[in-house]
């Protein structure tokens, strides 16, 4: 129903505004609740005497909360609660159709999907356990490859999902080499603009640097670090100790070497050290003519490596597109990138890994029910009051 009033002031003499009012009535409204809607011209003068007018009979609303009432009165589950909160907050267009896609539901069917498969796993285990006679030998030969084939899933969607995390938040990639490699100049050509000073002078670079920008609508924090030496400047080892510790909190490292130096026992440790990390190697400066090349590096190292000319820009795009790659996962099927949501697919695939060791009915039935209770905490069914809160005082006060 849509009406417009004119809003009076308390005595009913002087008009505040014109408004347009909106009814939605129960169930169909976002909130499962009769709700209405008041639109009125944004000045601040007029808020203000409006919102005062509107005191005698409602209070502010909380952060989140009508977000919060549409999941307690059953119309989205706390998947779809949480991302309402990922639509806003996306900061590309890729993040965005992931964050619609579980506004929709996608998160809720895939775990609904693997709940039923445990339900029917544990169904048998609870009925074994009451009738060992007729049933235990049929219900018992399946059960290892029945678990199995959960728990891939479960951790399929969790690793996935630690990549699809970065088409929405953002991915941060750090550059790391010896002085004067080329990092600066590389991390101004990445980002298209002169952010980083540059000089011939080795060691120019004594802090961490960071800036935000798009690969290929992919969201990253590119970090520039203080050069990999040994060094008696005591400015200079404080800048090497914050790029050990972003290259620690790192979710993907680029290496750059100089090539027109071949690599020295510095760029061996380096290359070394930071196996552990998803990583590309960088050949920086190849318009000074080559004396090292990517593929040396490939060949040598097993560590894929770009030739790249800061200069010129040779090189740069298909780095990006290298750094993508990488970060993106292996399918379109990952739908999960809360990051709450991960951790509790991770721990229902520790559960479910727990009951193959098993050997008793009733310890792999627990661990069962421990693999389903951690999903349930994704689409709410078993969560508590705690994480309810804490979840929706994210949102704004609109939501």
């Amino acid at each position: 129903m849509l009406l417009w009033r004119t809003v009076l002031s308390k005595k009913r003499k002087n008009r505040i505004d014109e408004a347009m009012a909106v009814y939605f009535e129960a169930p169909k409204s976002y909130t499962g609740e009769d709700m209405a809607e008041l639109y009125t011209h944004g000045g601040r003068a007029v808020l203000n005497r409006i919102l005062s007018l509107l005191s005698r009979y409602a209070r502010a609303a909380e952060a989140g909360e009508f977000t919060r009432r549409a999941f307690l009165n059953g119309k989205m589950d706390l998947s779809q609660a949480e991302a309402v909160q990922d639509v806003i907050a996306a900061t590309s267009k890729r993040g965005a159709a992931l964050a619609l896609e579980q506004l929709q539901g996608s998160v809720s069917r895939a775990v609904k999907e693997a709940e039923a498969a445990l339900l029917d796993a544990l169904s048998g285990i609870n009925a074994a356990i009451d009738y060992p006679e007729e049933l235990e030998e049929d219900v018992f030969s399946a059960l290892p490859a029945e678990l199995q084939s959960a728990k891939e899933k479960i951790g399929e969607l969790a690793e996935n999902g630690l990549k699809q995390k970065f088409l929405r938040e953002g991915a941060r990639v750090v550059l790391l080499g010896r002085p004067n490699a080329g990092k600066s100049s590389l991390l101004n050509a990445l980002l298209g603009y002169e952010r980083a000073i540059v000089t011939p002078i080795a060691g120019t670079t004594r802090d961490v640097i960071e800036e935000e920008t798009l690969f290929f609508d992919v969201p990253v924090r590119l970090t520039d670090t203080a050069g990999m030496r040994e060094s008696g400047d005591e400015a200079e080892r404080i800048g090497v100790s914050r790029a050990k510790t972003a290259a620690e909190q790192a979710d993907f490292l680029l290496l750059a070497f100089d090539g027109a130096k071949p690599l020295d026992e510095s760029d061996k440790e380096l290359l070394f050290s930071t196996a552990y990390k998803p990583r590309l190697a960088v050949v920086c400066k190849s318009d000074l003519g080559a004396r090292l090349s990517a593929a040396e590096i490939t060949e040598t190292y097993g560590i894929f490596a770009v030739s790249v000319s800061a200069l010129t820009g040779e090189g740069v795009e298909s780095l990006k597109k290298e750094v993508v790659k990488r970060l993106s996962p292996e399918t379109e099927s990952a739908l999960v990138t809360n990051a709450r949501h991960i951790d509790a697919l991770l721990k229902a695939k520790d559960a479910l890994e727990s009951a193959l060791r098993a050997k008793e009915p009733e310890l792999i039935a627990t661990d069962l029910r421990d693999a389903l209770k951690y999903l349930g905490e994704i689409t709410g069914e078993t969560v508590d009051e705690a994480v309810l809160t804490r979840i929706f005082s994210r949102f704004c006060v609109g939501k």
